[in-house]
């Protein structure tokens, strides 16, 4: 069920009446059946899949604290090692049998078969979601949760389950067993992030899809021109649609009455690469930190150590996103930016200049980063790095998929997002008239300017 459809705000109301309708005991009921068929609507039998990682985090966390010494650390292991290999062999097995057979194919060796299935939907997010709950456990700040029910709605609250936030339980449980009253504040504030969220997936997002998502299709077909406007059109592309999910998620919990984690923090303004990756998909930059990071040794190692440490999170981040080459290269390149910046501190290396030629610099790092994101395979993303430097035809600006005049209005929609971000976020501290009536817009703007194709959003395939 998408987000922007018509059947999830109809799903959307019903919930959230019957919500505020049942007395409080049975309400985690009710968001524990909703969230089951929001998942089940993709694809029913992957629920079981979530449901068997439940039992098991579920155990493992009452195990986990009522044991001492070593066997904590088993328990915990075990957790992990469920969790993981759930996700590598639905996410990673073909991509791993694929390259072993090519190695082996080599040397006219046996070949593995590969599994024919679909991905299940956000299941990096919620086994992320799953495995924070037992670290926080282990590590005692948080204690196991003894109620099943409202442990498997921390796991498959509906809002953030599919494509986040990524969120830790000492955030969300609390929220969770508290009695929330009906809040006319929280409604609105609810219904705001909601349509900004929308604005920006259907006005923006999807407006901009109908030029890059054919031009990087059959990026051969096109002109350098071409390829450099897609570029920078997919990077608010993506932008918009994610945080766009992010926005909506945020809003619709919030008119239940729990809050979730602020997931970006205006990534485009960043003036160097670690500060984009402070404000973009916090929920995960923070998740890797704290569980992968931090535990490596973090920066308290020597110098070099600490680089290989951004290293091998930044390309675990990048095989987080998708079982191919190309995420891990983007990983390695964000990676490899970090450590670049890192150097210049050790050795107290200040560029210097305003700061809009720093920002100048880091978005543009950050957009030709996208294009292996983006692009099928590793060798087209080169081809079009290639083929934008090269100047190849860069006169030609084809109308098939949009006129001038179009390309203008994207142009136009991504300044006005770029500088008017900022201040429309602020208007949820407005009173409740000048709240309605942005909402009232935003909500004219998504049905007049918005792109009703049902595009789904870019991280379900996450």
């Amino acid at each position: 069920m998408l987000f922007n459809s018509l059947l999830f705000l109809l799903f959307f109301v019903i919930v959230t009446i019957t919500y505020y309708l049942l007395p409080h005991k049975l309400r985690w009921m009710w968001l524990l059946a909703a969230s089951s068929y929001f998942y089940m609507y993709f694809k029913p039998v992957y629920i079981l899949i979530i449901l068997f990682t439940i039992v098991v985090d579920y155990c493992a966390g009452i195990l986990i604290q009522n044991s001492q010494g070593k066997k904590r650390k088993l328990y915990l292991i075990l957790s992990i090692v469920t969790n993981v290999g759930v996700l590598a062999f639905y996410k990673y097995f073909n991509f791993i049998a694929v390259n072993l057979n090519l190695v082996s194919g080599s040397f006219h060796g046996p070949q593995l078969p590969l599994v024919d299935f679909i991905l299940p939907i956000g299941l990096s997010f919620h086994t992320f979601q799953a495995m924070s709950y037992t670290i926080e456990v282990y590590r005692g700040n948080q204690t196991a949760e003894r109620h099943f029910g409202l442990y498997a709605l921390y796991v498959m609250f509906y809002p953030q389950m599919v494509a986040g936030p990524i969120e830790r339980p000492q955030h969300i449980l609390p929220q969770l067993h508290r009695v929330n009253n009906f809040s006319g504040k929280a409604l609105l504030n609810g219904l705001f992030f909601i349509a900004m969220g929308m604005f920006k997936k259907v006005v923006i997002a999807d407006r901009l899809g109908l030029f890059v998502d054919p031009v990087f299709t059959n990026s051969h077909a096109h002109s350098s021109l071409e390829l450099l406007i897609a570029t920078y059109f997919f990077a608010f592309q993506i932008y918009c649609d994610f945080s766009g999910y992010s926005d909506i998620a945020i809003g619709t919990a919030l008119v239940l009455g729990i809050q979730l984690m602020q997931n970006f923090n205006f990534p485009y303004l960043a003036a160097n690469v670690s500060e984009f990756w402070k404000r973009w998909h916090i929920s995960l930059s923070t998740w890797f930190r704290d569980y992968v990071y931090i535990p490596l040794g973090g920066s308290r190692v020597n110098f070099l150590k600490t680089c290989l440490n951004v290293l091998i999170v930044f390309m675990l981040s990048g095989l987080w996103h998708g079982a191919n080459w190309k995420y891990l290269v983007w990983g390695a390149i964000h990676g490899l930016l970090l450590v670049a910046y890192q150097l210049l501190n050790k050795f107290n290396i200040r560029v210097t200049g305003f700061k809009f030629l720093k920002w100048l610099l880091t978005f543009n790092l950050v957009c030709l980063a996208w294009i292996f994101f983006r692009a099928g395979t590793v060798a087209d993303a080169f081809y079009i790095l290639n083929k934008i430097f090269s100047g190849s035809n860069f006169n030609y600006l084809s109308n098939r998929l949009m006129s001038v005049n179009e390309l203008w209005y994207c142009v136009f929609i991504i300044l006005a997002l770029l500088l008017g971000e900022r201040y429309l976020r602020q208007a949820k501290d407005y009173p409740a008239m000048p709240k309605i009536i942005i909402i009232g817009a935003l909500v004219a703007a998504c049905y007049f300017l918005g792109i009703f194709n049902e595009a789904q959003f870019i991280y379900f395939q996450f």
